[in-house]
């Protein structure tokens, strides 16, 4: 059974900002709505793995694995720190596009997607946050885990689009202003690097 205690630690990890929500905003600002949707698809779909091997048992061998969980984490640095480099420059996601083509809708989605899945810290985080919730009493325990993860991709997707309509609806007042889109891909990029150096210095 679902509880209104899940419902409401779920709405709460997800509303704090992170990676995602930081992605989401600033696609909504440089692109308009629609690309902030599919930011927000993007991030939902690079929990996926991490919810699957939290399941699966998975995560507590990426977690035991030195190696595993050092290479991931490495690869997530760099990831954030290139991310962090597009914004600055306004080569990332806060550059100003009118119309996004097939190929940016899909790179948009891939680096929401690489956002999530290359921070181990997800893995590891899931498997501690879900078996709290699963009832004593449940014939499966796979399949209650399971129906947590969707509810909680459900409202990670819905609060990011949520965030991402939001700043769209700010881009009309702010995209003729070269000097405030500027200043903010720059605010996004600090932020992208502190959240680097964060994940390259934090312990297991």
């Amino acid at each position: 059974m679902i509880s209104l205690d899940f419902l409401i630690t779920s709405l709460i990890i997800v509303v704090l900002p992170g990676t995602g929500v930081i992605y989401t905003l600033a696609l909504g600002l440089g692109r308009g709505m629609k690309a902030s949707i599919w930011a927000a698809f993007g991030c939902t779909l690079g929990i996926v793995p991490h919810m699957t091997a939290s399941i699966l048992g998975l995560a507590a061998l990426l977690h035991a694995s030195t190696v595993a969980f050092e290479i991931v984490r490495y690869l997530g640095v760099a990831w954030l720190l290139y991310m962090a480099w597009g914004m600055w420059h306004g080569t990332g996601a806060m550059k100003v596009t009118a119309n996004e083509s097939a190929a940016g809708v899909l790179k948009i989605i891939r680096d929401g997607i690489l956002l999530n899945l290359l921070n181990p810290k997800l893995s590891v985080f899931f498997l501690a946050f879900l078996p709290q919730f699963v009832s004593a009493n449940t014939p499966d325990t796979t399949l209650e885990m399971a129906l947590l993860g969707l509810i909680f991709m459900a409202m990670t997707f819905a609060v990011f689009v949520i965030y991402g309509c939001f700043a769209g609806a700010l881009r009309s007042h702010i995209i003729e202003r070269p000097a405030v889109m500027r200043w903010l891909g720059r605010g996004f990029a600090t932020a992208f690097l502190a959240m680097g150096v964060k994940l390259l210095t934090a312990g297991r």
